[in-house]
């Protein structure tokens, strides 16, 4: 990828509409848009003004093939930060592919996914966390996550990495005082402020880490598996919160023998949602293998539904099963299905094992709502509003963010214990560099190109 490069691409979805946008962005710009573009008022494009919209006609090879609209929007005050320039051309698939070619032909290069959004980053006009939101806004689902990409994209979690960053930076900056001038009082800070500053950072990057169980929640989503004896009633529980029938139901044992995964939201929760065969011994062999399927699921499971008949008596095997789900790390809700048959007292026995238990009929979807709100309650903070707090959604900044945690919780010993500065100064930089990896400041070429690697063609 070349960023010195002029780029066109299509910035709309493929297919028949009123309209498609081409956008040329990169220092030929206006001379790609000016070669193909020329506006009705018989002024040359090329000396167009900067945020106006120019009606006129679209060539290719000296032909007319369209007419449309182009706004030319001068560097730095673009999407890219380089000179930029958007056509807007009747939304045909075949003179939407014309004009792009026109724009090639005229001396711009096809843009690689991302890539517009990669030198909006590179050039200053949004931190990577942005980028990440943009990305997130594009795919969001549901209102909650259109509000935490949005309040991220307007760089409420930047502000807050920001105040981190340089607070750490004067603490680095009054231990390299103390190194060069070790007998002049010219440092900024005392230790007891320095330790005053690094415990201040640490409750702060505490906070922000805290965030992840809820930015995960309604952003990237929770692997979640629904588990159970053969005829607990998991299927119709999985169609339940899909609201469609992906599962097949019926009164025969060990009809699911695969793992069915869709991504359902519960509530404010997203879900990465896995029906799997009952657990039994079986002698089927294509059975056993969906059983074993079902094992390694639970495994990676971060939420686990085990779906229990609640309307029979508990066996031997169920209390097995629920000692099993209970030595697991995942958070597990013990459901206790078919409330409308009646639930067995063994069977509420058997729930107060369970932090999370809830009795429900998957069949006339009596409880649901009830359930819904239990997941919730275990995975949204109240206390947090996603449109206007600074929390983290996803794996690459809560691993910089925790990071940073542990390489500040180090310095802060190194201080108390006195050890030698340059060691304190070498780990708070450590941490400074983690932070930093939040908003891109730090971040590797490799994660980079990976998360704009995730972008469509055209954004």
């Amino acid at each position: 990828m070349n960023l010195m490069d002029t780029i066109a691409a299509v910035s709309t979805p493929y297919g028949k509409g009123g309209i498609a946008v081409i956008r040329i962005s990169g220092t030929d710009a206006l001379s790609v848009a000016s070669k193909i573009f020329k506006p009705v008022c018989g002024k040359d494009f090329c000396d167009a003004e900067a945020n106006l919209s120019y009606y006129g006609r679209i060539f290719s090879d000296g032909i007319q093939i369209d007419d449309g609209i182009a706004v030319y929007f001068r560097a730095p005050r673009s999407f890219t930060g380089e000179d930029t320039v958007e056509i807007s051309c009747h939304g045909g698939i075949l003179i939407t592919q014309k004009v792009l070619t026109a724009a090639l032909c005229a001396g711009a290069r096809a843009a690689e996914a991302g890539e517009f959004t990669r030198r909006a980053f590179i050039n200053g006009k949004m931190k990577l966390s942005g980028a990440e939101a943009l990305g997130n806004l594009l795919d969001a689902q549901t209102d909650d996550q259109i509000l935490l990409a949005r309040s991220t994209m307007k760089g409420i979690l930047s502000e807050q990495t920001d105040k981190i960053y340089n607070s750490i930076c004067s603490v680095v900056a009054a231990v390299f005082a103390k190194i060069d001038y070790p007998d002049e009082d010219l440092a900024d800070l005392s230790v007891e402020q320095m330790l005053e500053v690094t415990d201040k950072n640490i409750s702060a990057l505490e906070a922000l880490c805290a965030t992840y169980k809820t930015g995960r929640a309604v952003s990237e989503g929770i692997p979640t598996v629904i588990t159970g004896k053969t005829n607990a009633g998991k299927s119709s529980l999985y169609n339940l919160i899909l609201g469609k029938q992906a599962a097949i139901v019926t009164d025969i044992e060990g009809t699911t023998r695969d793992i069915l995964t869709e991504t359902a939201m519960v509530g404010r929760v997203m879900l990465k949602l896995s029906d799997t065969a009952g657990l039994r011994k079986t002698r089927d062999a294509v059975e056993k293998i969906g059983v074993e399927r079902a094992m390694e699921k639970i495994d990676c499971a971060e939420l686990i539904l085990a779906v229990v008949d609640g309307s029979q008596n508990i066996s031997e095997q169920d209390v097995e099963f629920a000692d099993f789900l209970l030595a697991k790390n995942a958070v597990t809700v013990l459901i206790l299905n078919k409330s409308d048959k009646g639930i067995s007292s063994s069977a509420r026995a058997l729930a107060e094992k369970f932090e999370y238990r809830i009795e429900i009929s998957a069949q006339s979807k009596d409880g649901f709502d009830e359930l819904c709100k239990l997941i919730e309650q275990i995975y949204i903070d109240k206390d947090l509003n996603v449109g206007s707090d600074a929390i983290i959604s996803n794996s690459r900044q809560h691993a910089a963010a925790a990071k940073g945690l542990e390489l500040l919780k180090c310095a802060r010993e190194y201080i108390k214990d006195d050890l030698p500065l340059e060691i304190c100064c070498s780990t708070l930089e450590a941490a400074m560099a983690a932070v930093g990896e939040l908003d891109g400041r730090t971040v590797s070429e490799d994660i980079v190109s990976n998360i704009f690697a995730n972008f469509c063609v055209g954004k």
